[in-house]
């Protein structure tokens, strides 16, 4: 359904070079060329100008790359649900977050998807800002993030709760408190997730509300793997702060101690956003049943 002009255009918005997307497109380098003087006639603009390294789209190019990324979400709609009907299953493209991610949700789908044979989830794991964009352009079916999304024509479905803290491993002088002060942990080698995750986010709130900078603590290393940070913590490489839900396995094994910060209440929701058109809710409300199963 789509023009190939449009998945050209796509194509070199992402790679930045002729070259290139010629390779990924099996053309040669006029031809793609000649795709893009095609959509510039048509539209009578500019769509790319060249930066230091890369292309880059002009203000109306910007404007056209967007809506043929909701051209080609809407045209690979079309196809998946032809080929859904025909197999008689429902496909559905799932968007979510690094740390939801790891709070069991991948699980808790297995389950859903193992009573419910007629329908297939496909989980795309990125940043919330990512996903924002991708249910934007259509190109995710719904998501489930830590934190909230809020955009015109979306709900919201509340998941749960979680709460974060700092994680140590039992070998760690903080491991036997009751609770540390922040400026304790200013004296301490912390792996943090990358700066614009939720959860360092919301830890970096609090030290500012506490009359702190971020800078102030030394974050001796960024991971935007969960999974990573904690088997660092676990060698007494470093401390962190992690969701309760996403270390429960290893705090039931001993593995890692969770200690409360002085006065802090990071308190956090797991939230599942969809579209107030989703054709299947009766999915979402039996995602929810699981998930609250898993915790109860």
């Amino acid at each position: 359904m789509v023009d190939v002009k449009i998945r050209t255009l796509l194509t070199l918005s992402e790679m930045g070079s002729y070259t290139k997307t010629a390779e990924a497109l099996s053309l040669t380098q006029p031809a793609v060329s000649h795709h893009i003087k095609l959509l510039e006639e048509e539209f009578g603009i500019h769509i790319f100008v060249k930066g230091k390294h890369t292309l880059k789209p002009t203000a109306a190019g910007e404007i056209l790359i967007n809506y043929a990324r909701r051209a080609m979400a809407l045209s690979n709609g079309v196809r998946q649900a032809i080929e859904d009907c025909q197999r008689q299953i429902h496909s559905l493209r799932l968007g979510i977050t690094p740390t939801a991610s790891d709070i069991v949700v991948p699980q808790v789908l297995a389950a859903y998807c193992s009573d419910h044979s007629e329908i297939s989830i496909q989980i795309l794991r990125d940043s919330i800002k990512n996903i924002d964009s991708m249910l934007a352009f259509y190109e995710l079916d719904f998501a489930i993030v830590d934190g909230m999304i809020r955009r015109d024509g979306f709900s919201s479905m509340l998941l749960g709760t979680d709460y974060l803290g700092l994680v140590v491993s039992p070998r760690h002088p903080f491991a036997r408190r009751m609770s540390v002060r922040l400026d304790e942990i200013q004296q301490e080698n912390m792996v943090m997730r990358p700066k614009g995750a939720e959860t360092r986010r919301m830890f970096e709130s609090y030290v500012i509300s506490n009359g702190y900078l971020p800078r102030d603590f030394h974050v001796s290393m960024e991971l935007d793997s969960v999974s990573n940070i904690k088997e660092i913590v676990m060698a007494d490489l470093g401390i962190s702060v992690l969701s309760h839900n996403v270390c429960l396995d290893e705090l039931k094994r001993g593995q890692l101690v969770i200690v409360p910060i002085e006065n802090c209440q990071m308190v956090r929701s797991i939230n599942l956003i969809y579209p107030d058109d989703f054709s299947a809710p009766a999915v979402l409300q039996d995602i929810r049943r699981k998930y609250e199963e898993h915790f109860n």
